[in-house]
């Protein structure tokens, strides 16, 4: 499948104008990663996605016309999408990579009867593990340990001590199980009408998202890729961080580009006083908090629209909204083992031992495709009225990355460097010293993509929205 197609597919589903899809050029081909994965493929798609959208947007604000403009009104090509795609590997503070936020235990091992991942990069992950197995923080250790477990066993018994791990399948042991099943009727990327609401007319502006307020209680990548990419088309973005709760640091460097950042314990009721002023403001409610997480503390998606009735309300899962693992902890690098990406992968690629995509195709992915969702919402309210929905999950992003087909002699593309990525870079300033980042893959001829604010470290600034 072409990304002009993969697009016009997502805008379809999304209920946007057929005449824009003309509005957008792609140039490249798959393979741009060592992958049998068309990733390129699916990072241009994504990416495009939401840059065509906010070229809409933008036209409706009485800018660029997708539909009538003589030249595309965006353009992606698949290499510098799938650079975008791994944006955190090409993270540079004051010329030296971050500090590697993987904890020592973390990763692939053997077990009596197949293979588990464990993700341990937060503390109460890697202390619960170790409680779990009875052994020391060594990766030896901890090896010998899961050698004499089954598997499946294993990855229930961590699950339900609401530890992160999950266990090797293949495509076909995925489907065929119930978790899997239950993926098959979602869509891709979930936009829901929801309330009612009178329609929110924009004022004219050069940006495509000007004025438009984002609350982004997101973590680790997907979810605050999501906001980084609604702050590069000109939205307000104020991240909310819980201080309490552990972050992954250069994680946090390279998706804080454009964003305010605050932190709220709420847990306290002041906190809570202060988050609902600041959701009855706000255009977007951007969460990928566990289910009934932000519900226990009245921040459901029916709170958040009692409270600020239009709102977009978009939700991050791991594995789906529906089915038994609705609720399941999970990360990209979880999620690819679970449901089947490794497995086929190391098959494609000839190797004995589960080989992981090389990149975190459904963290970043996903992280677009929201975006995407939002900007499509955010069109929509505009001349619609009411409030939507909008859920994405890394597991259904895997299955859309599935149906875009695989790539034949993929493994023979080079693996790009930092060297090799140069002209994608630019320097900046920010909260944590000089940065070399990875720029924008879409271009908006009209209005080009910026980060306006330096990434800024976590609490940085009040919880208040900017003038």
């Amino acid at each position: 499948m072409t990304p002009a197609e993969a697009l016009a597919r997502l805008w379809r589903e999304a209920g946007l104008p057929e005449a824009a899809l003309g509005g957008i050029a792609f140039a490249g081909t798959d393979p741009v990663l060592p992958s049998s994965f068309a990733i390129g493929t699916a990072a241009a798609a994504s990416i495009g996605a939401e840059a065509l959208a906010a070229a809409l947007l933008l036209e409706r604000r009485g800018g660029h016309a997708p539909e009538a403009a003589p030249r595309p009104a965006a353009r992606v090509a698949l290499r510098d999408a799938a650079i975008e795609f791994r944006s955190e590997r090409y993270l540079r503070v004051n010329g030296a990579p971050p500090p590697d936020p993987h904890d020592s235990i973390h990763g692939l091992y053997r077990t009596a009867d197949g293979w588990v991942r464990l993700h341990t990069n937060f503390p109460h992950h890697h202390d619960g593990l170790l409680h779990l197995l009875g052994c020391a923080h060594d990766k030896a250790a901890v090896a010998r340990a899961l050698s004499q477990r089954q598997a499946e066993a294993f990855d229930r018994e961590a699950t339900a001590a609401g530890l992160a791990v999950a266990w090797l399948r293949s495509f076909a042991d995925w489907h065929a199980s119930p978790e899997g099943a239950a993926l098959s009727a979602q869509p891709t990327v979930s936009l829901t009408r929801f309330g009612d609401a009178l329609a929110v007319p924009l004022p004219p502006s050069s940006r495509p998202l000007a004025g438009v307020r984002v609350l982004d209680l997101t973590r680790v990548i997907a979810g605050p890729v999501a906001g980084r990419a609604l702050a590069a088309y000109g939205a307000d973005v104020l991240a909310i961080a819980a201080p309490h709760l552990p972050q992954l640091g250069a994680a946090v460097i390279d998706t804080g580009r454009g964003k305010l950042s605050a932190f709220l314990d709420l847990r306290e009721e002041r906190a809570r006083d202060r988050l609902r002023e600041l959701v009855r403001s706000a255009d977007v409610f951007l969460q990928s908090y566990r289910p009934g997480a932000l519900e226990r503390h009245g921040f459901g998606a029916e709170d958040v629209a009692r409270l600020r009735p239009g709102i977009v309300h978009a939700t991050l899962s791991a594995y789906g909204f529906a089915g038994p693992w609705a609720g399941r902890r999970g990360f990209d690098s979880l999620v690819q083992t679970a449901s089947g990406f490794n497995d086929a992968e190391a098959k494609a690629a000839g190797e004995a031992v589960p080989k992981p995509l090389p990149a975190q195709a459904l963290d970043h992915g996903s992280g677009h495709l929201l975006a995407f969702g939002i900007i499509a919402a955010l069109l929509r309210r505009h001349e619609e009225g009411g409030g939507f929905r909008v859920r994405v999950s890394l597991a259904r992003t895997g299955l859309w990355l599935r149906s875009l087909g695989r790539v034949e002699g993929g493994f023979a593309c080079p693996d790009p460097g930092a060297a090799d990525v140069a002209d994608r870079l630019e320097e900046a300033d920010s909260g944590f010293g000089r940065l070399t980042v990875v720029r924008p893959a879409a271009e908006l001829p009209a209005s080009p993509l910026r980060h306006d604010r330096p990434a800024a470290k976590l609490g940085m600034h009040p919880p208040t929205w900017p003038d």
